[in-house]
Parts: structure tokens; sequence; C-alpha cells
């Protein structure tokens, strides 16, 4: 167990540096896709959606949530390229971003996956996560 504890050790410290990217790409990438596809604004289906559950200013609300995830997806990524301050601050916003846009994710759209495991074996509790990480994290 030793060895092959050792050999794997070996094997994945030089990668050990790029392994928060990661994490960053994969959340920043999915942010990205997952917003864009409600372009154009606002989302039809997503308003129809609303609309058929009573909120109000769905057209507002469906067109900021698919502008705050490709924002909350560049951020997560641009943050990781920008040093010192700035880039830790753009992280930990984004990553922010991603916790409410979930939140609200998993209370209004998935609110029925809350009373049964179905939450745990989605992404969305992961990328609740991942967004949770880099706003604790943010990019130290």
């Amino acid at each position: 167990m030793k060895k092959l504890d050792t050999l794997l050790e070996s094997i994945s410290k030089p990668l050990m540096p790029i392994t928060p990217w990661l994490l960053r790409l994969g959340l920043g990438i999915s942010f990205i896709f997952h917003g864009s596809g409600k372009f154009p604004l606002p989302p039809e289906k997503m308003v129809t959606w609303f609309e058929s559950m009573g909120y109000m200013y769905p057209e507002l609300v469906t067109s900021m949530v698919a502008i705050g995830e490709v924002a909350a997806g560049a951020g997560i990524i641009l943050g990781g390229l920008v040093s010192g301050h700035i880039g830790n601050l753009v992280t930990r916003i984004s990553g922010g971003a991603v916790v409410v846009i979930m939140i609200g994710a998993i209370l209004i759209a998935h609110s029925d996956w809350l009373v049964t495991k179905k939450l745990f074996m989605s992404e969305q509790i992961f990328l609740f996560l991942i967004g949770l990480f880099f706003t604790i994290k943010g990019n130290n």
C-alpha cells in the first residue's frame, strides 16, 4: 500500500498547481454554457415557466439569471488569471454569485428535490459547493 501511495504521489505532485484550475474551468465553462443557452433574452421557455408559477417580472428575472450565469462563469475563470487583490475579489464575488444562483435554482426550479435524495444525485449540489469553495477560498 505504501509503495502504491508513493507512486501515485510522485505522479500527481507535478500536477498539484493546476488542480484549482480543474474546478475553476469546470465551474466557469458550465455556468457560461448554462447562461448562454438562455439567450436571446428574455429566455421564452423560462419566462413561460415563471409566469405559470405566478412570479412577478419574469422577463427581468430570467434575463438577470442568464446574464448572471454567464458573468459568474466568466468571473470564475478570469479571476484566476488576474493576480493580487483584484483577481481574488473577482473570484470570490463570482463564486458568491454562483452560490446565490444555485440556491435560487434549487429552491425554485428544483424544490421537489429537497425532499428526495435526487438533489445529491444532481449536478446542482456540486455547482453550489464548488461556487462556495471559490467564495471562501478566492485565489488563495
